[in-house]
């Protein structure tokens, strides 16, 4: 079906937060603040981890630096529009800008739902497995892991994306959320969207509870595991995966109750779509600098690198 001939809207409207002029205001100074931790955290650690040898070098920071980029990503992918559209009486998407939006959010957000997964493994053969965990984890199987974390982020945008782009849009063109997102998107179709509706649902949704579920299993099989250990053993486990376990019950949460909740509430549809785009991608960045020793070594480390080459300029 050709889009262009079945098509009679060229735009989309998006209702955003609120359509209160001094409510706007406020939201506009507290994401555009928001915007700027997300890119300039994220950004310190995907620098750091890049240059710094004995990070890159290292599984965990590796993947966290893989994290860092997908959160950038997504985050860059819906908060400058909706920080503009704050300052616009008409907050209107073009078709093709909704379809390219839709397109990137499941390719990073199912990117990033397996990339935890993968760090969440990560974290079991280092603390179940010490002794083989440099044998395990080497450069090869890191970068097999990433790879496979963006192959099934573009799978399952493929998989909804393909269907989508070639329904006909003549009706309602009104989306009630700050950014297109799926599920509201294809009840302004003019044909029935069952069978797509159900498609959406059993992806993403299922996505996000396989995910959630997997490592759920990772912790408990290391908390099992060191059930035995000492105390302080246990609890330093506990204090490394208490900020993973933080990022993806937030992230994964967020997404499952979008994708797989039963029930359709747009004011909480709008407080997670918020809490997926901009509270997850800030949370990284001070989960994983301020708690961590080596993150913050390295950083000072590049730091003082960066003044001796001035100097020496």
């Amino acid at each position: 079906m050709d889009i262009k001939n079945t098509s009679m809207i060229t735009e989309f409207v998006l209702l955003g937060l609120t359509s209160t002029w001094e409510l706007e205001i406020f939201f506009f100074l507290i994401f555009l603040l928001s915007y700027a931790a997300i890119m300039a955290g994220n950004r310190l650690i995907v620098v750091t981890v890049t240059f710094d040898f004995h990070l890159n070098s290292t599984p965990m920071y590796f993947l966290l630096g893989n994290l860092s980029f997908l959160d950038m990503t997504i985050s860059t992918i819906t908060t400058p529009k909706m920080i503009t559209d704050f300052l616009r009486e008409k907050k209107t998407i073009s078709l093709w800008g909704c379809m390219v939006q839709m397109f990137f959010l499941h390719f990073l957000g199912g990117s990033e739902m397996t990339l935890l997964v993968v760090m969440a493994v990560d974290w079991y053969i280092a603390i179940c497995k010490p002794l083989h965990y440099t044998t395990i984890m080497n450069h090869w199987v890191l970068v097999g892991s990433v790879l496979l974390s963006w192959g099934v982020g573009f799978v399952h945008t493929m998989s909804q994306m393909v269907f989508t782009i070639t329904l006909p849009f003549c009706g309602p063109n009104v989306v009630d959320n700050i950014f297109c997102d799926l599920p509201l998107v294809l009840k302004l179709v003019c044909t029935d969207t069952y069978i797509l509706e159900l498609l959406v649902i059993a992806d993403s949704g299922l996505l996000s509870l396989i995910c959630f579920i997997l490592l759920l299993i990772s912790y408990t099989v290391i908390l099992v595991t060191l059930r035995g250990r000492s105390s302080g053993g246990l609890s330093k486990a506990l204090s490394t995966l208490s900020a993973h376990i933080t990022v993806v019950t937030l992230f994964l949460g967020a997404c499952i109750f979008i994708y797989a909740w039963p029930f359709s509430c747009l004011s909480v549809d709008k407080f997670l779509s918020v809490f997926y785009s901009v509270i997850t991608p800030l949370l990284n960045p001070i989960i994983y600098t301020l708690r961590n020793q080596e993150m913050k070594a390295a950083m000072s480390r590049l730091r003082t690198q960066h003044v001796s080459s001035r100097q020496n300029l």
